[in-house]
């Protein structure tokens, strides 16, 4: 019997994220992993040879992945002879190279051979026609690809990508309010970060044990400008920017295996809401995704209120509804601004290699990938 699964490959598959990607994708109905990219120190290894002692996850990944050959990921030419084969017919992005321009390149290569790239890195994040994607949020710029693909002559390839990990827990309770007419004007979060952000090995475990690292760099700036980007809108040819809500942001890094916390007060643009509960109906109500959109991976209820007043937390709730939906709690009035409230959200999954499958199972309902 012919396989009717969408074969995919994954850039950088030897890394933490890739290995996400691989696990996360074992038994997915509609992709199947079957082609493998990493640095030239892992090509030409079955892949069970190159993760050898480098395995980070608990779950494992399928048997066949084990016995895919890994390619050099710089080596577009073994890409497109996988696809030529049916073997690839996209990639998960998550390569780590030496600068940003030279992901950049490498990206824009795969996508004008013929490749769509769907990228967990921040390299094209502020490209202006390429979409930074959360599904439930800004679905709708997925509509600028014909114009990427136009404005470059691309043919089949494209690129999409995915924000940062620590504005995932916030940016959805702070979208189903605007949509409600409560829109954001100012916000101040202070997030708290897994220490699974960092990757492997991450931060050494003599700066973590008993501590709390009051910096990571490039988060802030991050944090505090990718929204304005998601929660913009396609104008001539490009995705522009709005200029509120502000943002203010500290990150911390602390030791935490996974999920990205973030305690957030928000001052609204102008009317409020009657009350408490009246926000907790509308995140109760929220989907964001189009009604007829039924994707695998998207959570059943996006946000989850918790009314426990120690809830949500890391090791009880980061892998709700598939580790892809949002845990919120303690929401309250705020005596600086308006309301305040905490959220959670998976970093590794839902803010990486989940986030990205669900953008690729966006992009297949809108038939983008085929």
């Amino acid at each position: 019997m012919a396989n009717l699964k969408i074969p995919v490959g994954v850039l950088g598959a030897t890394g933490m994220v890739g290995q996400q990607y691989i696990t996360l994708l074992n038994d997915h109905p509609w992709f199947e992993v079957r082609y493998l990219a990493a640095s030239p120190r892992s090509a030409g290894k079955k892949y069970t040879e190159a993760v050898a002692g480098r395995w980070h996850l608990i779950k494992t990944y399928a048997p066949h992945v084990g016995e895919l050959m890994v390619y050099d990921a710089s080596d577009i030419n073994s890409a497109v002879a996988a696809f030529k084969k049916g073997e690839c017919s996209f990639v998960f992005s998550a390569v780590e190279m030496n600068s940003k321009d030279e992901t950049k390149a490498l990206e824009e290569a795969y996508a004008a051979a013929g490749i769509p790239v769907i990228s967990n890195d921040s390299a094209h994040r502020w490209t202006p026609d390429v979409p930074m994607l959360i599904a439930e949020v800004n679905h709708e710029h997925t509509d600028i690809i014909p114009i990427q693909k136009k404005a470059r002559g691309w043919d089949r390839g494209f690129i999409a990508v995915k924000p940062n990990c620590s504005i995932q827990s916030y940016m959805k309770p702070v979208h189903a309010l605007a949509q409600a007419g409560y829109p954001a004007q100012r916000i101040i979060v202070s997030t708290m970060q897994a220490v699974s952000g960092a990757g492997y090995p991450g931060v050494p475990s003599l700066d973590m044990i008993d501590n709390l690292v009051p910096y990571i760099g490039g988060e802030e700036e991050k944090t505090e400008k990718e929204p304005l980007k998601i929660f913009g809108a396609i104008d001539n040819g490009i995705i522009k920017n709005v200029e509120k809500p502000l943002i203010s942001a500290h990150c911390n890094r602390v030791p935490v295996t996974d999920g990205h916390s973030a305690c957030v007060s928000l001052e609204f643009a102008g009317k409020k809401p009657a009350s408490m509960e009246e926000i907790k109906a509308i995140w109760a109500a929220y989907k964001g995704l189009p009604q007829e959109a039924d994707l695998p991976f998207a959570p059943k209820q996006p946000i989850i209120y918790r009314e426990e007043n120690n809830r949500p937390q890391p090791r009880k709730d980061r892998d709700a509804d598939k580790a892809m939906a949002v845990s919120i709690g303690r929401l309250r009035p705020c005596n600086v601004f308006d309301i305040r409230f905490f959220a959670l959200s998976h970093n590794t999954v839902r803010g990486a290699a989940g986030g990205g499958i669900l953008n690729a199972e966006l992009l297949k309902h809108k038939g983008y990938i085929t």
